[in-house]
């Protein structure tokens, strides 16, 4: 098992899925989350929050931003083999990934953030700023039962959050992406 601590601890056991969680810079006001709440209660209210977009940065809503930090995830599972995806979503101001590490969860984000940054920032034309936040939340993956959960949690996140009617009409999400070529390793 591979221990770091960042603001937030980082436990990834060997051979376990990771639910991984990033956001935008400045995409959720400092004081708006209780300290004292337990890690996954100050989650689903930062998530909550983050899904209401009523403040800060919301880059992901410009197609060509999500399509860049889509095609990032992509390029990582399959080119660059960091990882087998399982479930993601790019919502306005965060994402939500459900993978299997092939390398250590802090290169993994590192080079996706790195990568999909840039893009970004061409996209936009940004310099000199963040793009992401440096800190990501992370979650092991106990059982099928707790990854059942957690794709569904990922793929209804849009819907959740009042953009679609059904999960696979979010264009930036593995909902509905039966048919397409394979993404999964």
């Amino acid at each position: 098992m591979s221990y770091y601590r960042r603001k937030l601890p980082h436990w990834q056991p060997d051979g376990k899925p990771i639910f991984l969680t990033w956001r935008l810079f400045g995409s959720l006001p400092r004081g708006k989350v209780p300290e004292s709440l337990k890690e996954g209660q100050r989650f689903v209210l930062a998530d909550r929050q983050l899904d209401a977009a009523r403040s800060g940065p919301v880059f992901l809503k410009d197609p060509q931003v999500a399509d860049a930090v889509q095609q990032t995830l992509l390029t990582a599972a399959g080119q660059w083999e960091l990882f087998d995806l399982f479930a993601w979503v790019i919502m306005s101001n965060h994402v939500h990934v459900l993978l299997q590490p092939n390398k250590p969860v802090q290169e993994i984000t590192r080079a996706v953030k790195n990568a999909s940054a840039r893009q970004a920032n061409l996209i936009l034309a940004r310099t000199g700023r963040p793009f992401w936040q440096a800190e990501s939340f992370d979650h092991w993956v106990r059982n099928g039962k707790e990854f059942d959960r957690i794709v569904r949690y990922i793929e209804e996140n849009p819907v959740k959050a009042g953009l679609v009617e059904g999960s696979e009409m979010w264009r930036w999400s593995s909902a509905g992406r039966v048919g397409d070529p394979p993404l999964l390793k």
